[in-house]
């Protein structure tokens, strides 16, 4: 008998068996119906086997949500109980440092305005470049002083002011910068792309040219002709004409304000529009804007500060014990504020200039709640910046010749730098747990995948969301402990009224 003849026997007679238990089960099942004491038992799993194959816990889930309200009501009903009300809109609005009498130079509002004088100076450089009145190297070069000198502005600024900032105006100040810094960094390399693309195609037309020209000079110079069109007309799904501007008809004013003010960090000459406002989807965003920012800054005044200003002496102390009380008190009410900002900046605030600018591409954000590693998280909750990162610097990177790995690992030094830029210049407090805690993550995304390998998704979920609730607290009580001590010397931490 040959192996397969044995190998086939041997399935059928495992199918046999199979048929026969369940021949046999069902013969019982109709004698045990045809008794007289009407049995109502019969061979059946407990739910929570894996074998039974029940899957529905959404009343679990319910049960779960219904118990964190609860307790989150507790929460803030001992919070008001502790402290009253310390909600006070009156300190959202404030860009001056209105407790020392402000400042009568207005230093946020100057800053906010100078924005603009980096902005039309890399449009003048690219109108140079354009024209060849400016040479490739030195145009790069002007534009790398320009980047550095716009970065540089507000840390030199809000350092050497003493007074005429609150945490908020040079917050806001911080993240306009950095933002114009990826926005400019972007439209220099995209209007390079165009340039080398431009130098290619007139290179290749003049070679035609010069081969062509003993045959027919009339179709040469029609060629010539069509090559210099400034727009290109194709019809969209909906049977309209788009007129696409190609380089260097892009670099006036009104195309770089556009991008600056649209919803993305990438440049593109043509971006996809909306044929319509949509009125009842703006006033929801509005809407959402408007309660949003009052939602996060009151979670900031009622319950955020409070608590952190409890972990300055336990944390001062390294008492352990206490300290780990006040950090996971403190995750709470964080989380929640990172939430809302997340939902207020990514889907309400984004939409609301996106519908306004009829700009069409409104993926912001994708799935990070089901994130399975830290490294599908990085790649998922922030699309504007993640396709900033993969487009000008990864793949860049990658054609240079260098690793993946090291690619990655520049993409997150630049996160880290202005990470820690959002939080050091701000509070005037230049430490490095920020940058830290952001090249952090490569070990940390590596662990979450083993994780995830050997453990299942689920544990890897896990692990990025004990990251964020847990990670963000500890951050703010690190800096909040240096700022003190920073601003204030040792002397205050010996005070315990605080606690």
């Amino acid at each position: 008998m040959s192996e397969q003849e044995h190998e086939t026997k041997v399935r059928l007679r495992r199918t046999k068996s199979v048929a026969r238990a369940e021949d046999i089960q069902r013969a019982d099942y109709m004698v045990r119906r045809s008794q007289p004491d009407k049995p109502c038992h019969r061979p059946r799993d407990s739910l929570f086997s894996w074998s039974s194959g029940f899957n529905n816990f959404t009343g679990f889930v319910n049960w779960g949500f219904l118990l964190l309200g609860i307790g989150g009501v507790r929460l803030l009903l001992e919070n008001f109980i502790k402290y009253g009300v310390r909600v006070d809109p009156r300190q959202w609005f404030f860009f001056l440092d209105y407790k020392n009498g402000g400042s009568k130079d207005y230093p946020s509002v100057i800053l906010i305005t100078y924005s603009l004088v980096p902005v039309l100076f890399c449009l003048l450089i690219e109108k140079g470049l354009s024209l060849d009145i400016i040479a490739h190297g030195p145009g790069m070069a002007f534009h790398v002083v320009n980047l550095v000198v716009m970065v540089l502005m507000p840390m030199v600024v809000i350092h050497v002011k003493e007074s005429g900032f609150t945490l908020i105006g040079a917050e806001y100040v911080c993240m306009l910068y950095a933002i114009l810094f990826l926005k400019l960094w972007s439209y220099v390399q995209v209007n390079m792309w165009c340039r080398a693309n431009a130098k290619k195609i007139s290179s290749k037309q003049g070679r035609i040219r010069r081969q062509s020209l003993s045959y027919d000079n009339s179709q040469v110079s029609t060629a010539h002709q069509n090559s210099n069109e400034d727009e290109e007309t194709y019809h969209d799904a909906n049977g309209a004409d788009v007129h696409l501007v190609k380089y260097p008809k892009n670099l006036y004013i009104g195309d770089l304000f556009y991008f600056i003010l649209a919803p993305t960090l990438c440049y593109e000459l043509n971006f996809p529009r909306t044929q319509r406002i949509r009125k009842r989807f703006l006033m929801k965003r509005i809407f959402e804007v408007f309660v949003g920012f009052q939602v996060v800054m009151s979670i900031c005044q009622q319950w955020i500060i409070p608590s952190v200003k409890n972990s300055l002496i336990p944390f001062s102390n390294m008492d352990v014990a206490k300290a780990s009380e006040r950090l996971l008190k403190l995750a709470i009410p964080n989380h929640l504020m990172w939430l809302c900002f997340f939902y207020l900046t990514f889907h309400s605030f984004l939409n609301l200039m996106g519908e306004l600018l009829y700009f069409a591409d409104r993926n912001f954000y994708c799935d990070w709640w089901n994130a399975n590693n830290i490294d599908t998280f990085w790649r998922t909750w922030n699309m504007p910046v993640h396709r900033w990162a993969l487009r000008h610097l990864y793949i860049p990177v990658v054609e240079m010749g260098y690793g993946k790995s090291t690619a990655s690992v520049i993409v997150f030094f630049i996160s880290a730098f202005f990470h820690e830029y959002l939080v050091s210049v701000p509070l005037k407090t230049f430490k490095v747990w920020a940058f830290l805690g952001m090249m952090g993550q490569i070990p940390l995304s590596a662990i979450s995948k083993y994780v995830e390998r050997h453990f299942g998704a689920r544990w890897g979920n896990i692990v990025v969301w004990s990251s964020l609730i847990i990670g963000q607290p500890l951050s703010i009580m690190v800096y909040y402990h240096d700022y003190v001590v920073t601003h204030f010397g040792d002397t205050l931490l010996e005070d315990h009224s605080i606690v």
